[in-house]
């Protein structure tokens, strides 16, 4: 069995801005890291417990572990760097997609052939480009940070809380106020904007 005493626990919202809550951050902590990245989500209608990322030709397939006191564990489960064989796709990443295996051609994939031949043309899947910009800060001894994102050029704020001590994540969302807002991972926010998920109603 897999050891999982690493994973860290989890709490992260969305909003247009975060107006107070980010100068509270900040009151807390000085900025000590900013970093960028271009990204491809791959998405499934039917998973939601396996965030699947591409980031300079390296898969990452990341798994919910559980969800606790309004949090969720996750834990890094795959890292592959295309090209990829069949054989891999096949064994690692569509069975935590849980949708049908397409017919698979080649003995290997480029990034190029897996998305245009495998994603795109797959009624189940999506493939989603997501900017981010991160600026990292320690609240509480737990990694907080607050992050520009645009997902497929729809741009949003986000804000996070990790530790591996629950409590911890849990103190340090009071001490920011983040109490009333609602624990939404990338997977789940990236396919309220693509529609792949309904959005929170208000009522």
């Amino acid at each position: 069995m897999a050891d999982n005493s690493d994973a860290r626990f989890e709490f992260r919202c969305w909003a247009r801005n975060f107006g107070m809550i980010e100068t509270r951050i900040r009151r807390f902590s000085e900025c000590h890291g900013i970093r960028e990245s271009n990204e491809i989500y791959v998405v499934s209608l039917a998973n939601n417990d396996t965030n699947i990322k591409i980031r300079d030709d390296d898969l990452e397939l990341k798994s919910l572990i559980k969800k606790q006191d309004n949090l969720e564990q996750w834990y890094p489960r795959t890292n592959r760097i295309f090209p990829l064989t069949a054989a891999t796709l096949e064994e690692e990443l569509f069975p935590p997609c849980k949708v049908a295996m397409p017919s698979l051609s080649l003995e290997s994939y480029s990034l190029h052939q897996f998305l245009k031949e495998i994603v795109l043309p797959h009624k189940e899947l999506s493939a989603v480009a997501v900017f981010k910009r991160r600026f990292a800060f320690t609240v509480n001894d737990c990694m907080t940070e607050l992050a520009e994102v645009w997902i497929n050029g729809a741009g949003l704020h986000t804000v996070a809380v990790e530790s591996t001590d629950p409590a911890a994540v849990s103190e340090t969302k009071s001490m920011l106020g983040l109490d009333d807002l609602e624990n939404v991972n990338y997977l789940r926010a990236i396919k309220r904007v693509i529609g792949m998920e309904p959005l929170r109603t208000p009522y």
